[in-house]
């Protein structure tokens, strides 16, 4: 009967992950854009790479902040990204830009209790524009994604390598797999621009491989 009830659950993990690796596709940056950008040197009015994960490192900080979730901080990398490959954005509408694909992804995932006002956000991020310039970004950024704003990310197919692995696992080594590390290279892999251009699926493989 365990037995049965332990293949049961391998073939749920199973399953769901197949439903993620067919959701994948979806709702991912453009390849090329993010290329451009990371060959793009600074000139004050061009996007580059490293403005780019600074932004992210912002993010991460007001994850921390506000004490959420990294699927949260995952979305809103998703939408920071996709947004960035598909429109030219000059330094000074960043800010605007990554605060509104946060916001966007903390009104979509986190329970209304923990969201934020907006104007705390502005205020603790210490940027200049308010929160009419911030409604007006937030429209941008929908047209941009489609509209498309549950995404498949890389936190996703963490879980479910780790779900699947400890399934598998003998009971002696399974504390030998920290999901907590895992989450923490998750973070640390999506201030690297390099990483949003890989798959998801192939984005945390290889930080469990690590």
């Amino acid at each position: 009967m365990v037995e049965a009830l332990k293949t049961t659950d391998a073939q749920k993990l199973l399953y769901h992950l197949n439903v993620l690796l067919e959701q994948e596709s979806r709702c991912q940056s453009k390849v090329y854009g993010l290329r451009l950008i990371e060959s793009a040197h600074y000139n004050g009015l061009r996007m580059t790479a490293r403005l780019r994960d600074f932004e992210v490192k912002e993010l991460l900080h007001l994850t921390q902040l506000f004490g959420l979730d990294t699927d949260t901080f995952s979305l809103a990398v998703n939408l920071l990204d996709r947004s960035l490959s598909k429109m030219k954005v000059q330094p000074k509408y960043l800010g605007c830009v990554g605060l509104s694909c946060f916001y966007l992804a903390v009104k979509s995932i986190e329970e209304e209790r923990n969201v934020p006002l907006t104007t705390d956000l502005i205020s603790i991020s210490q940027y200049r524009f308010t929160v009419a310039d911030l409604m007006t970004m937030e429209n941008t950024v929908l047209e941009k994604v489609c509209w498309e704003l549950r995404a498949t990310t890389a936190f996703h197919f963490c879980n479910s390598y780790y779900s699947v692995i400890q399934e598998n696992m003998p009971c002696g080594r399974k504390s030998s797999l920290n999901f907590e590390r895992l989450d923490a290279q998750l973070k640390a892999c999506h201030c690297r621009i390099v990483f949003s251009k890989a798959k998801p699926s192939v984005f945390a493989l290889s930080i469990i491989a690590l």
